[in-house]
């Protein structure tokens, strides 16, 4: 007998939650904020909307189905099932931070707190969730089927993301290494080129409106970005620095469906991580190659 769909809602802490973890009471939060020129009871009204819309996303599951929550601290613990529908009530950077654990399942997002968030992720508001839930599970759901980006190194580590995987030094320093595309030679005909410079950046269409845009205006770079659906990368190389023995010559490009980049680290740590979420990366160490490449799993995202 197949098991009942299970709605499982993601969401984090409030910055309001977050203050009093920090500062033990109301009016000690309140004090913090005052001598910073910020209101708490406006830190507060946020909080309230927030958690009036993860309950109402919660009354709004149907009665024959499972829930249950998860807190965007756990996710890297949680454990996700083939049946369940994925709600996550929040702001945009939820979504992507849910969309690594995820494999294949459908994709709620719904806007906790509208006017702020630029809602290209979450594009729905709570009151839509009591329709939106069935249909979710149903066989005939639509879905936006949004590229993601792996990482994936010689001994078997792999990294996940929805916006980009950044590979460089954990702090300020420079990143040596040698980069490459799978057969070694670029368009052309250039081998692998060392380099040194503050990292890599390997993004989708879905991240080409936030870090990996920057880069593309700073450098006002003619590549053509990729669109959300399409299944290409584009990459970057930041600050670049040419000396006897790097160079600068192949600091970006498109990837497609069957192609990757290939660095292979000549310091003695590296990290990548992906979506900006630093606490859950891969450590890179002297010779190791990581490969970058369109990811085989994609988001199913409920328009």
């Amino acid at each position: 007998m197949s098991l009942a769909p299970r709605a499982v809602l993601v969401h984090r802490r409030t910055e309001y939650e977050e203050l009093l973890a920090r500062h033990g009471t109301h009016g000690q939060a309140a004090f913090f904020l005052a001598a910073r020129g910020r209101s708490a009871d406006e830190v507060r009204e946020r909080h309230e909307r927030t958690r009036r819309a993860l309950a109402d996303v919660a009354g709004a599951v149907p009665l024959t189905w499972r829930q249950t929550r998860v807190e965007r601290a756990d996710l890297d613990r949680f454990l996700f099932g083939p049946e369940d529908v994925v709600v996550v009530v929040g702001q945009d950077g939820l979504v992507a931070n849910t969309a690594k654990y995820l494999a294949g399942q459908p994709v709620v997002g719904i806007d906790a707190d509208p006017g702020r968030n630029a809602g290209v992720l979450v594009r729905h508001r709570p009151s839509d969730a009591r329709r939106l839930l069935p249909y979710a599970a149903g066989p005939g759901v639509a879905t936006d089927e949004l590229t993601m980006v792996a990482a994936a190194t010689d001994d078997g580590q792999r990294l996940l993301a929805l916006n980009e995987i950044y590979v460089g030094p954990p702090g300020h320093q420079t990143a040596r290494y040698t980069l490459g595309t799978d057969t070694g030679d670029a368009p052309d005909g250039a081998g692998p080129e060392a380099q040194a410079s503050s990292g890599v950046l390997a993004g989708t269409g879905t991240g080409a409106t936030g870090w990996l845009r920057s880069l593309w205006q700073q450098r006002s770079s003619a590549l053509a970005l990729p669109g959300p659906a399409e299944p290409r990368l584009a990459w970057f190389v930041r600050e670049a620095w040419p000396s006897p023995t790097t160079g600068t010559s192949r600091v970006e490009g498109v990837l497609g469906p069957a192609q990757g980049l290939r660095l292979t680290v000549e310091s003695d740590r590296l990290v990548a991580f992906g979506d900006g979420v630093e606490t859950d990366a891969l450590d890179l160490t002297w010779g190791q190659t990581v490969r970058l490449a369109v990811a085989d799993t994609r988001l199913r995202l409920v328009g």
